[in-house]
Order: structure tokens, then sequence, then C-alpha cells
């Protein structure tokens, strides 16, 4: 019954590429033309933050970066984004992020869930999404990384968590923000209103998009100090 309804609304209302709107015979999100433009990150990358690496000559597929290479400390257990953050992904993060384009949500989940293979096979507890400040969430009406990890849940299995982890503290938009200006805009912006629900968890946090990281970095910490075991991030898209 649910497939004849979906046959029926497909023909009234035909499922279109989401980039260029193109009608589409299936609901695959992207037209051929439109997926192929898509800088979808894959090896080698760094096994422990996800960037690209140039072309390397080893069948270790758990080669690190310099700057992870040089950490002693890591907050991230793993980190992984489906794909580059450029000219041809932005409209859709954009298009997603402000302009009330929800239903994008569903394709951006599912090339994140490929995309965190690993973490979802090393194991997660519960999926969290990096919250909005409520006055924020008021005037967008929706918090984009919540829609993410509701899709993610539906493809994983996992549980999500939309209530434990809060923004308490009002910032200004990290897009209008470069270096060490995004870092103290964020510091001291999140705690865990729950702690109880966190503590020795495996968490994966969601966001649409990792610029410099420093936004997923204090919500880290904030899940660490509340005793997470440990945090992953999955991002839709990052900055290369």
């Amino acid at each position: 019954m649910n497939s004849l309804w979906t046959d029926i609304l497909n023909f009234i209302l035909p499922p279109r590429c989401l980039k260029c709107g193109k009608i589409l015979k299936e609901n695959t999100g992207l037209c051929t033309e439109c997926f192929g433009e898509i800088n979808f990150i894959t090896t080698p990358y760094c096994h422990k933050c996800g960037h690209p690496l140039e072309t390397v000559v080893s069948h270790d597929s758990k080669i690190l970066c310099g700057n992870c290479l040089k950490k002693t400390r890591h907050l991230f257990r793993l980190s992984r984004s489906a794909f580059s953050y450029d000219e041809a992904s932005k409209g859709l993060i954009v298009g997603f992020k402000f302009n009330d384009k929800t239903e994008n949500a569903k394709f951006l989940a599912q090339t994140m869930f490929v995309a965190g293979a690993d973490i979802f096979a090393v194991g997660i507890d519960v999926i969290v999404p990096v919250p909005l400040h409520l006055t924020r969430l008021i005037s967008r009406r929706y918090n984009q990384s919540a829609l993410l990890a509701k899709q993610l849940a539906k493809l994983s299995g996992c549980p999500v968590d939309n209530t434990s982890f809060i923004k308490h503290r009002r910032t200004r938009p990290q897009v209008e923000l470069n270096g060490i200006a995004r870092v103290r805009n964020v510091k001291g912006a999140f705690s865990v209103k729950y702690p109880e629900k966190i503590e020795g968890k495996r968490i994966l946090l969601v966001d649409d998009v990792l610029t410099t990281g420093s936004t997923l970095k204090e919500c880290a910490l904030a899940l660490k100090r509340a005793g997470a075991k440990s945090v992953d991030t999955l991002t839709a898209a990052r900055v290369i």
C-alpha cells in the first residue's frame, strides 16, 4: 500500500534534483550530472580527522596526517565528512541551513552514513546534534543538525538525544568570523543539561559543515567533561 501511494505521489509531484531541479525517474536526491559534480571525500584520508591526503604509497588504512601525528591528545575518536564544501555543494548546504530546504536532509544524511561507515562499525551509543541557542532556533524554526541526526538514526538504528546537550549562551554566527575569533566566540557556550544520559556513552556528534572545527571541539570538550566515553564527529561537508 505504501508503495502504491508513493507511486501516485511521484506521478502527481515527481521528485526533482535537489541541486538543479531536473525531474528524476527515482527519488535519488540528485540527477546524474549534479551527483558527478560533488567532490566526495574518499581514501586516502587521515584515519583520525578525516582530512583528505595526497596520494600515498601505503597499504595502511590508519595513516595519519601531519597535524594528527603531532598531537598527543585527541578530542575526537574519529572525524568524518561526506564531501568538500565548495561551489558544487554550497547550494545544497546553504539552502538546507538557511532557506527552509529541509527536504535536503535525507540525501545529506545518506551521504554521511556512507562516509561514517567506520564510525558506526566501531560502535556508538547515541547520536547528538550540535544544538542551536533558543533564540536562533526560534528565528530559524528548525535545527538543521537535528534533522540530519534524525535521518541518521533511521539509517543506523542508533537513538538520538536532542535534549541533554544545549547551547546556553548566544553567540555570533561563526560564518561572520575567522580564526581565533571563532574559538573565542563559542568558548563556554555549550553544556550538558542531563549528564546522566551522557556519562559513559560513545557519542556521535552531528553537524552540517566542518570549517575550522572550533564549534565541534567546544562541543566535544563539554561532552567529555560530562563523562562521555568517546566523541566522534560526522558532518555532511567540510572546508578543505
